[in-house]
């Protein structure tokens, strides 16, 4: 039955799906959050983008057409302007690449909201100078008739004849077709264009592209730095639909990939594509993390195997492994029934997972052959994981929902594993019978002998009893000085490094995150921070004067100016409501506001293509689009915290951040916050009190093995401090996991010891009784779980990598913690209640003797 199960969940959790985005870290509830999503919603999810490494000149003259047709396919439409194109592209009436190809399967899904790029951007820029021009020309010749009959009623008033009437007239047309003809030319004159502005007109474009300084030399105009960042690059953003899942926005990031490399697309001589940007370095993690499931986990079972060998031997000696990977693959076929993901945290908890089944299968076993009551043996195990779970529950406060997530696999993980082990054990031993022995269990006099050569050290340190006996002599001054140590690690916990940089954090060689550098080098920035502003009108212009002055500061506070571009700039501009109708971003000084007429033109002028990036349809919102460099995340916290402190908009208007970086921001002060790990410890510690309190029923049995788990906590972050290892985001669930962890440790052991103190001998003989039965197992079961946290260390994943030797330290120091400080605390309580018999007793006598003496 357990492997049918086990196999169920099994083939049920390879449904899971990896989860890396910072939906995973930050609540959906919010204020960041919502913002977040009602900017994808309203303006598109966040870009993929593709970096056209191209000199613009170049691209202008040659492959306009070829990137044109790219943006087309990426958006999932047709495009054919001529027949000239339809030579240049056969197909190009349908899916480039035929119905089979990557541009097919984008126009079937449409995974794009809006495709901003150099191709479209020019056409519908010529498209709008055309459409300007042929309304010029309908006014024009209605400024001529109107002239014309101007000029004819006058003549009419002075009583002239009808033919000098009709000279009149003809004069007057003229000479205001001669005026409209030299504004048309000086417009021309400044457009660049002989004729009719046309795509094909390089001088044309040219004009639009660049912008001619006083001294006669030409520099990107910085108006559309977000299609034109340099001379020697331009930007295609794909902006996905907010409502992609994670599956479908891998799948569309595959299809642009497939896309860019398609032949119809290639570029000339020296000229290539680059596919980047934050989406696609979470997606490309997520399916590192897929990858990384299987290897970990095979590995994670031999050395698991291998600890559990070297300790028992004996054909039962893979029982509790075999129980430990049912339990998990249920627990995690469990979580994909429950609609969970596969998150850093949960992968993190397969060793947690399987060392705690091995620790309750071990100890079962163990105590099972000691006596035959099942309940009895069961009892203290309970307890146990009943205290360990307790210590899980206080990650469900956790304002981050993947840790969230994280305690709730551990505490059902718990709950299957107890479950396993108390149905499957008593069975196997039931069912164990001489038999004649298997090949594979001719390694086992090998393996024990293996197990004695790495014993042989052990016999020249002092005996078992002798340490017990020098612990338990002078508890006081060994818990005293394990609190001061502990107290130690508390206060200097505050000053342990967090390790925040993204590019530390994923593997080093990644080709997304040197992809995202590559663009960040081209383009001065990898990320993008939204302001998004709400109002009745958002183009008012009250609304657009602020906007346009907290551009300005913002822009001059990072170091941005236009002459030098993003070079040494934290923040750039890419696109805002501002840039389109007040003066350009990188100016020196504030220009004077624009009016509102001159907004309401140039807005009614303008083609939805270019106002949809930065205002809807309704006016209700507009967005202030900033590029951010790669930096860590404290860094970028404080960027954030800046841009957040300055947002004060007029009365009637409200503004908001959004965007990746500020969800990540937010993710690590929620993370790595000093005081956020302390209240985790203190939520873990309350809860496994109270826990112990309900399943021992007796404060001075709660009490005991308490004790070591508070000192545990407090050592385990001294030597982290000492030893100079940096957390990660993923370690703010550590406190909680040291505490759990050394529960069970602590309250096996304290139950082991009290059960052979009341079956008789000294309290010394008692401790070396438990350490010799339950110690063993304890200490297996600890080195099981570092084994298994020690897999972690061979991940290509730096945060998980890290991870598991923080984990590994401090479950080793715990485990060392528990050992040493239980038997003091025993020590005290053995003390304690003897000081209590005594004053019983007295109380008893003196009782007696005052009834004797009345």
């Amino acid at each position: 039955m357990l492997v049918a199960l086990a196999l169920a969940g099994g083939v049920v959790a390879l449904g899971l799906r990896p989860a890396t985005g910072l939906g995973t870290f930050v609540s959906s509830s919010t204020p960041d959050y919502r913002a977040t999503m009602t900017d994808a919603r309203r303006f598109g999810g966040d870009a993929v983008v593709v970096l056209v490494r191209e000199p613009l000149q170049q691209l202008v003259a040659r492959d306009l057409k070829r990137v044109s047709a790219l943006e087309a396919c990426l958006a999932g439409e047709r495009l054919a302007w001529d027949r000239r194109l339809q030579a240049l592209l056969p197909g190009a009436g349908g899916p480039y690449g035929g119905s089979s190809g990557p541009c097919a399967a984008l126009m079937r899904e449409r995974p794009a909201t809006a495709v901003y790029g150099p191709g479209t951007f020019l056409n519908r820029a010529v498209a709008a100078v055309n459409g300007q021009l042929l309304r010029t020309g309908a006014a024009a010749r209605r400024a001529v008739t109107n002239a014309e009959a101007a000029a004819r009623a006058l003549a009419r008033q002075r009583g002239l004849s009808p033919r000098q009437m009709t000279a009149a007239a003809r004069t007057a047309g003229q000479l205001e077709a001669q005026r409209i003809v030299g504004g048309l030319g000086a417009l021309a004159l400044a457009l660049g264009a002989d004729g009719v502005p046309s795509i094909d007109d390089p001088a044309f474009l040219d004009r639009i592209v660049f912008a001619t300084a006083a001294n006669g030399s030409g520099t990107v105009n910085p108006r559309f730095s977000y299609v034109f960042p340099n001379g020697a690059a331009a930007v295609i953003e794909v902006r996905l639909r907010a409502s992609l899942s994670a599956a479908r926005e891998s799948q569309a990031i595959r299809l642009i990939r497939a896309a860019v490399r398609m032949p119809q697309f290639a570029l000339g001589s020296g000229g290539s594509y680059l596919v980047s940007g934050e989406p696609v370095l979470l997606s490309d993690l997520a399916s590192l993390l897929t990858r990384s499931i299987a290897p970990l986990l095979i590995v994670a079972a031999v050395v698991m195997a291998a600890v559990l060998a070297l300790a028992f031997g004996g054909p039962l000696s893979l029982l509790p492994l075999a129980l430990a990977l049912a339990g998990a693959a249920i627990a995690f076929g469990l979580l994909e029934l429950a609609g969970g993901t596969l998150t850093l945290a949960s992968l993190a908890g397969v060793p947690i997972l399987i060392g705690l089944a091995v620790d309750y299968a071990i100890q079962f076993q163990s105590r099972l052959r000691e006596r035959a009551d099942a309940a009895s043996a069961a009892r203290p195990i309970a307890a146990a994981a009943l205290a360990t779970g307790a210590g899980f529950v206080a990650l469900l406060l956790s304002p981050v929902p993947m840790v969230r997530g994280f305690g709730a696999l551990l505490v059902v993980g718990i709950a299957v594993a107890l479950a396993c082990t108390f149905t499957v054990v008593p069975a196997a031993l039931v069912l164990r019978r001489p038999r004649r022995s298997r090949p594979i269990e001719w390694l086992m006099p090998s393996v024990r002998g293996a197990g004695e050569l790495l014993a042989t050290p052990l016999r020249f340190t002092p005996s078992l009893r002798s340490i017990l006996a020098g612990l338990a002599r002078r508890p006081g001054r060994v818990l005293v000085l394990g609190l001061v140590a502990a107290a130690a690690g508390w206060v200097l916990d505050a000053h342990t490094p967090v390790q925040a940089d993204v590019t530390k954090l994923v593997p080093a060689g990644m080709p997304a995150l040197r992809n995202l550098e590559a663009l960040e080098r081209a383009t001065g920035s990898s990320g993008e921070i939204d302001v998004l502003v709400s109002a009745r009108d958002v183009t008012a212009r009250g609304a657009v004067s602020w906007m346009a002055g907290y551009e300005r500061a913002l822009l001059r506070h990072f170091g941005f100016a236009g002459a030098r571009g993003c070079a040494a700039a934290t923040v750039c501009p890419i696109v805002s409501l501002p840039d389109l109708v007040a003066p350009a971003s990188g100016s020196s000084r504030a220009a004077p506001g624009p009016t509102q007429g001159s907004i309401d033109a140039l807005l009614s002028a303008l083609p939805s293509y270019f106002s949809s990036a930065v205002i809807t349809a309704d006016r209700r919102y507009a967005v202030l689009a900033f590029g951010i460099r790669l930096m860590p995340l404290a860094q970028q916290r404080r960027v954030v915290g800046y841009m957040r402190a300055h947002l004060r908009p007029p009365p009637g208007v409200h503004a908001s951040l959004a965007g990746l970086p500020v969800l990540a921001a937010d993710a690590d002060g929620a993370l790595s916050s000093p005081s956020r790990r302390l209240e985790t410890v203190l939520a873990g510690l309350l809860a496994v009190s109270f826990a112990l309190l309900v399943a021992l029923r007796s404060v001075r049995r709660a009490l005991v093995p308490l004790i070591p788990i508070v000192l545990a906590s407090g050592w385990s972050a001294l030597v982290l401090f000492a030893t100079g290892l940096p957390l990660n985001p993923l370690s703010a669930t550590l406190g909680a996991l040291v505490i759990a962890i050394s529960t069970e440790f602590s309250v096996l052991l304290a139950e082991r010891a009290r059960e052979e103190r009341l079956s008789g001998g000294s309290f010394v003989e008692a401790l070396e009784r438990a350490y010799r039965s339950t110690g063993r197992a304890v200490l297996a079961s600890g080195a099981t779980a570092i084994a298994g946290f020690a897999v972690l260390l061979v991940s290509s994943i730096a945060m998980l990598r890290d991870f598991g030797l923080v984990t590994v330290v401090d479950l080793a120091v715990s485990l060392a913690g528990v050992l040493i400080t239980l038997p003091a605390a025993l020590a005290v309580a053995e003390s304690a209640a003897a000081a209590g018999g005594f004053r019983a007793r007295a109380g008893s006598v003196a009782a007696r003797e005052q009834t004797q003496v009345a």
